[in-house]
């Protein structure tokens, strides 16, 4: 049994400081974990720039955070649809006008399970164009004022990295011959955590040790993920699991995230979420990661061609 650093509780929120002046980038804020992450990091005083796609739900989610939490908070909403490189672009452009640092950018958003095969305007089968490459040019565009504010960038995975083909489908990226919805969802989720680790490389071997880079999932938690784009299958299992015991609150989903985000010295080697009933639910920690989501040479390839293909190269 691996042991929790932060007790049997494992991590919550109390571990939080005061974050008066701290600048927080979260992505996906509209409901589920990110919205809960946005609320908990605003009641500890951090400023909050959220990026959702949909402009009037980020409006009625400001004004449900400043009844919750309190008409006083810092927060800012922007619009930016990940699975367009062009809204992807204007949005971190936007983002560095507007703020002088960024303590963390926390990319939470994602979509899932899109039944039939789907591509983004840029060519890219729907969830990996979402996901993975969306996030990609994101935190590239960001990383110059993140690297400045030696901050972090937080990169919410899923345990549906491991219920998929164990590497990357690098000859048939867009799954033209065998589209599956959760096979390809899986796929995007190991893309990107498997960058998480070779972004760390690559800092490292830069000597930027004042950038940390961190992977974690929110175990099962009650989001709208599943219910906005699943198949209808999909969702009724899903709408059945949430009265199981095998899923918590989509605040506990929030943890890992916010643990990312602010806890000092965090082993950046680690991967996050809960520690309970494989991996769905409980004390929030680090576990084990399957060692496939670490393969350098498969890692490397995808950082190469993921700069090749959104035709943006970080300035590490």
């Amino acid at each position: 049994m691996e042991t929790n650093q932060f007790g049997n509780k494992g991590w919550t929120p109390d571990r939080i400081e005061n974050l008066k002046g701290k600048i927080y980038i979260l992505t996906g804020t509209t409901s589920g974990t990110g919205f809960a992450a946005a609320k908990i990091l605003l009641s500890k005083g951090a400023k909050v720039v959220m990026l959702n796609r949909n402009p009037k739900k980020a409006e009625d989610t400001i004004k449900t955070l400043k009844q919750e939490v309190g008409s006083h908070i810092d927060v800012l909403a922007l619009k930016m649809d990940l699975a367009v490189q062009a809204s992807v672009k204007k949005a971190a452009e936007q983002v560095l006008k507007t703020v002088p640092q960024i303590d963390a950018l926390i990319c939470n958003a994602a979509i899932a399970q899109v039944p039939k095969q789907k591509l983004t305007v840029d060519g890219w089968e729907s969830q990996m164009g979402t996901n993975h490459f969306g996030n990609f040019t994101f935190q590239a565009l960001l990383f110059p004022l993140i690297e400045k504010s030696k901050g972090r960038i937080v990169t919410v995975g899923s345990m549906g990295y491991n219920l998929g083909i164990k590497t990357i489908q690098f000859d048939d990226l867009n799954w033209d011959k065998n589209y599956s919805p959760n096979g390809i969802y899986s796929q995007s989720k190991l893309a990107q955590i498997m960058c998480v680790y070779e972004l760390q490389d690559r800092l490292k071997q830069a000597g930027k040790s004042d950038v940390k880079a961190y992977a974690c999932h929110p175990g099962a938690s009650k989001t709208s993920l599943i219910k906005t784009s699943g198949s209808l299958m999909t969702r009724f299992v899903w709408q059945l699991m949430k009265l199981s015991p095998l899923v918590q609150s989509a605040e506990k989903g929030a943890y890992p995230q916010l643990m990312c985000a602010t806890e000092s010295n965090l082993d950046q080697s680690g991967f996050y979420g809960p520690t309970k009933r494989m991996n769905t639910v409980g004390p929030v920690g680090e576990h084990k990661l399957e060692p496939h989501a670490k393969d350098k040479v498969v890692a490397k390839k995808l950082w190469e061609l993921s700069e090749k293909e959104t035709g943006i190269k970080w300035n590490i």
